[in-house]
């Protein structure tokens, strides 16, 4: 086993399936627990994430500013961090590192929906995987943002220098070591700078 196998950090499952967790259920409990990232798969499985490093931290920080600062000139949606839960339409509950809604599918949330996890798919995500992520689940994750009508996503992997492209009805896309990821197909003018994220 390399180091780089052991130190990546599963995340701890528990089966909530046959207790059959509500929305509001699942709400209460993060709310009652909110130094504690957590998500629920569609079969109902609860898994308890592990907080980033500093380094992943800082990273994610650069990827949503530049989202903030494109979506700040643009004002064609929302930008959310990786504190925002997703229930999407079949049936998980998630968290990507970064999201983009656009403006009014937002808007055409009530304002209950906006305040709690919102029922919608971001039109865009992004996950950023830490050295103690595995990529084989956040591949997994990726198919499932794909599945619930997410239209634009992406993998960014440091480790590999790799960055995988989701889309709907399309096979995944790489790309090794790419300085910039074009994604004009669902967010007008926007370019996402990797330089940063290589060094």
């Amino acid at each position: 086993m390399t180091l780089s196998e052991s130190s990546i950090i599963e995340p701890i499952r528990l089966d909530f399936s046959t207790l059959h967790l509500t929305d509001e259920q699942f709400y209460q409990l993060c709310i009652a627990n909110p130094e504690q990232p957590l998500e629920l798969t569609a079969q109902g499985v609860l898994l308890v994430m592990s907080p980033v490093g500093g380094e992943s931290g800082r990273s994610e920080a650069g990827l949503i500013a530049q989202l903030y600062n494109w979506n700040s000139q643009t004002q064609l949606g929302e930008v959310f961090s990786s504190s925002t839960v997703f229930r999407l339409p079949l049936g998980s509950q998630r968290s990507p590192d970064v999201a983009w809604i656009k403006l009014e599918r937002w808007n055409a949330l009530t304002p209950e929906h906006q305040q709690k996890f919102p029922p919608i798919a971001p039109d865009f995500v992004i996950e950023l995987r830490s050295r103690t992520d595995s990529l084989s689940d956040l591949q997994e994750k990726m198919l499932e943002y794909r599945a619930n009508g997410v239209r634009l996503g992406l993998l960014i992997n440091p480790q590999a220098q790799q960055v995988e492209i989701y889309r709907v009805n399309q096979e995944v896309e790489i790309l090794q070591s790419p300085t910039q990821v074009n994604c004009d197909e669902v967010l007008s003018g926007f370019i996402l700078d990797l330089s940063q994220i290589w060094q």
